[in-house]
């Protein structure tokens, strides 16, 4: 369905949105295989796990003790047991799980590590990537982290996220990157600039499948930076980002692809934290002046990290807001490929038919000069955590939420 036939968001309804079936694209010798439901992510994890032979790398942001992380760790559990060199990684300010959690792994034979264990500098550095790769031949990446939240249906308030099955010559570069970080957290000390280093210095490949990077104020061997090129002569911009919040120079590249093409953006209408709403609203008004189209999904909350710019598809771990730009480590995989983006876009379809039109009227309605200073203030919170957004500032809500 293109988006011009798209039935108008203001009158779907979404009390009974059910989220894409999963969906196979074949592109530049590879094999993406596109997971939208939650339920469906969780068993493809599992399935990939259980097809290991050789070798598992993986790496959350956020693993937790609950019932779908208990199933994840049981199944690396019976991997290790059963002869796979498996080796896990998890981010120490992510995951909630305590290392006790992950000894059934260790006792078999695996090997468990934490990264930004020390606190330090270090620490400030937060790596949110989510990424399991099996055999050195296939991974499986995304927006999803290893937590119940992620997997339940839209029913039950669970995240809309992509999880993603990559089968080709990229899930080398994954494995690549995971040596390096895996030799990273065992090294002690802040390793600040290490890190800076490792992102600085990678090597995306030149393909039209790249595995691109982002880190601590790094700048031209950015994700964002290769995106951030390509919009440059772009007039198509489909985007759908949990987390809406870019720095200035994005925000201007984005509405000047508005005004001499086509530019949409489907934000979070309900999220854990309403204050990333509010961020998003608060830079609103420049790109409908511009001609972007804005809508809020409706259904639950949003995790995706979608963008897709003319036929260069973007998906990964990061959000397009400051913190993953300048701040997060974060992994992008961009493919150059007319089908895959004609196809991702038939996607967000799907997710425009379940959103609300944040147009000029909707503006009007809800940007009161008491909202937009609320909105203000999130926006400076949230330059240091969005969880210190959630706690400061209590707002009344838009009459569309």
């Amino acid at each position: 369905m293109a988006k011009d036939d798209a039935p108008d968001p203001k009158t779907s309804p979404t009390s009974d949105y059910q989220d894409s079936e999963s969906f196979q694209v074949e592109a530049c010798d590879h094999v993406f295989t596109f997971y939208p439901a939650g339920s469906d992510r969780l068993e493809a994890l599992l399935d990939h796990i259980a097809q290991a032979e050789q070798t598992l790398d993986i790496f959350y942001y956020m693993f937790q003790d609950d019932r779908s992380g208990t199933k994840v760790r049981d199944a690396l559990v019976d991997a290790a047991k059963g002869g796979v060199k498996v080796s896990l990684i998890v981010d120490d300010f992510g995951s909630d799980a305590p290392p006790e959690f992950f000894e059934p792994i260790v006792d078999a034979g695996g090997a468990f590590a934490i990264f930004s264990a020390d606190w330090n500098v270090r620490y400030l550095v937060r790596n949110h990537q989510k990424f399991a790769i099996a055999d050195n031949i296939r991974v499986m990446t995304g927006g999803s982290n290893v937590s119940d939240h992620y997997y339940k249906p839209p029913s039950e308030n669970g995240w809309c996220d992509l999880g993603v099955a990559i089968e080709g010559e990229i899930a080398e570069k994954f494995t690549e990157w995971f040596e390096l970080l895996s030799e990273w957290s065992r090294s002690d000390g802040s390793q600040f600039r290490r890190i800076r280093r490792m992102i600085r210095n990678w090597d995306p490949g030149s393909g039209d499948v790249q595995l691109l990077m982002g880190g601590p104020l790094i700048r031209r061997s950015h994700w964002s930076y290769r995106f951030k090129r390509d919009m440059v002569k772009a007039s198509r911009l489909d985007m759908v980002t949990a987390y809406f919040g870019p720095p200035r120079s994005f925000r201007r590249a984005i509405a000047k692809v508005a005004k001499r093409g086509k530019v949409r953006l489907i934000a979070a209408g309900k999220s854990d934290i309403d204050g990333t709403i509010s961020v998003a609203r608060l830079f609103y008004n420049r790109l409908i002046k511009a001609g972007a189209a804005i809508y809020e999904f409706q259904p639950c909350k949003l995790h995706m990290k979608l963008l897709v710019v003319d036929d260069h598809s973007y998906f990964g771990s990061a959000n397009l807001d400051r913190r993953s730009v300048r701040i997060n480590i974060e992994l992008m995989v961009r493919v150059t490929d007319q089908a895959m983006a004609k196809r991702l876009r038939e996607f967000v379809d799907h997710l425009q038919e379940a959103s609300i039109a944040a147009d000029r009227d909707w503006y009007r309605q809800n940007s009161s000069l008491l909202r937009r200073i609320g909105w203000r203030l999130y926006h400076w919170l949230s330059l240091a955590d969005y969880r210190v957004a959630r706690v400061a500032v209590a707002q009344p809500s838009p009459q569309s939420e």
